[in-house]
């Protein structure tokens, strides 16, 4: 049986690499770590989320947008927020509009929803003590 530890990545294509980056590194604040070059042109950035998951953003992407969110294929990334009214906050002197205002999900957690500029839907989640999300993680803690 494989063993894994966490997602270390995920990995989007993007239309316009300059555009991308000002979203999310000026906005959501990422951090660049580095750069990959194949064949003399950009390849790849890498940007931080924390010391050991990343976003790897691909470069010349074809197409105007993202697929929708009922296509086959990637559908969302969900970043953990420590306090989602302190992020919309964040969010709204950032000038980014949300898709999805505030909600409590089916699973108990506080969610809003964005998307990047291609129209990668990102989740925001705060998880909830009440959570099924929390329950099970005690669950497994109990075990």
């Amino acid at each position: 049986m494989l063993t894994v530890s966490s997602i270390a990545h995920v990995a989007i294509r993007v239309k316009d690499i300059t555009r991308t980056l000002d979203f999310y590194t000026n906005k959501l604040g990422f951090t660049e770590m580095m750069r990959l070059d194949r064949d003399g042109r950009l390849w790849l950035v890498y940007l931080r989320i924390t010391d050991d998951q990343f976003l790897e953003v691909f470069p010349e992407g074809e197409g105007e947008r993202a697929a929708e969110r009922e296509a086959v294929g990637y559908n969302h990334m969900c970043l953990s927020v420590p306090d989602i009214d302190q992020t919309l906050r964040e969010l709204e002197a950032s000038g980014i509009p949300l898709i999805r205002p505030k909600a409590l999900g089916a699973d108990g957690n506080w969610q809003a929803w964005i998307e990047d500029p291609d129209g990668h839907r990102i989740e925001l989640m705060q998880m909830a003590p009440e959570s099924m999300q929390a329950a099970a993680i005690a669950r497994l803690k109990r075990a």
